[in-house]
């Protein structure tokens, strides 16, 4: 073998070494993986992600998806000849938009499968609807009614647990049902922290649009790599935090505080991002710790 090929092998091996240690440690631990953003929107992107949660599940991790479809819904909503509509952030979600991003998000959901099963993982699709995990009541936006938009009140994770238990990767719609069984619409980073606490997640990754987190947005050199869940929470009443940042990192606290040992926001348009950020030392994106951690 000639020596550059040697060295190219080497370099391989390192890089292998270095994950060991991070096998090791969360072996069959459970990691919720909030998917959304631009890495659901561009196809390349979307099957390294599927590739880095397979390889979690095969290295002994126990990884559950929790997927948005915002963008897709917006699409499909033009597509009747209605216009998306916001309040806070949060979609307006009538009947008909109700019905609509019902069938998208399985839609999306059913993909998702198949891109796990295609490289040998059995996975199932399920949404907050099966087994009653996720169950919420109406939710307001500051008074206003925003139509069928759910609050969590409630995760019941055995369905979730059955599956791990019976080897399959969990892939996870944000729909839910309130006491009378009417169906919501619910946003995926609500979604993945409420079941994140509830089955006390090693880690919880949201996989963004953006790199991590920073002081000043308009600094580059005031990216965090790493802060307690109390730093987190300096930041957000400085007013450091704005925009579809601040309910995200809110949610990352919350987490911590209830029981998630981390939280990882990573830029979902960085190939192989999950991996870089759990398998390596230094990592790619703002890890989150409870104070007191290491």
């Amino acid at each position: 073998m000639e020596q550059k090929e040697m060295n190219r092998v080497l370099e391989k091996a390192e890089v292998l070494i270095e994950a060991l240690p991070y096998i090791q440690k969360f072996n069959r631990k459970i990691i919720v993986v909030k998917y959304g953003g631009s890495a659901m929107s561009n196809e390349e992107l979307q099957k390294n992600v599927i590739k880095d949660v397979t390889l979690l599940k095969l290295v002994g991790f126990k990884p559950i998806i929790v997927h948005g479809g915002g963008k897709e819904i917006s699409r499909w909503v033009g597509k009747v000849g209605k216009e998306a509509q916001f309040v806070n952030g949060l979609r307006v979600t009538d009947d008909e938009t109700m019905e609509i991003a019902e069938m998208v998000l399985n839609k999306v959901n059913k993909n998702l499968v198949r891109m796990v099963e295609e490289l040998g993982v059995k996975a199932v699709g399920i949404s907050g609807k099966d087994g009653g995990l996720l169950q919420c009541d109406k939710k307001y936006s500051d008074g206003k009614d925003i139509g069928f938009v759910g609050d969590i009140k409630h995760v019941d994770p055995k369905i979730l647990y059955d599956l791990l238990e019976k080897d399959f990767l969990p892939i996870v719609a944000p729909i839910g049902l309130d006491d009378d069984f009417q169906t919501y619409n619910i946003n995926a980073d609500d979604a993945a922290c409420a079941i994140a606490k509830a089955v006390s997640a090693e880690k919880l990754a949201f996989l963004t649009d953006i790199e991590g987190l920073y002081r000043d947005i308009n600094d580059k050199s005031t990216f965090i790599s790493r802060l307690t869940a109390s730093q987190a929470d300096e930041l957000i009443n400085d007013g450091c935090i704005g925009g579809g940042m601040l309910p995200k990192l809110t949610n990352c606290t919350s987490a911590i505080k209830e029981g998630v040992n981390r939280v990882h926001i990573l830029d979902g348009r960085i190939p192989h991002c999950l991996l870089l950020e759990i398998f390596t030392n230094h990592g790619v994106g703002t890890a989150i710790i409870a104070d007191g951690d290491k």
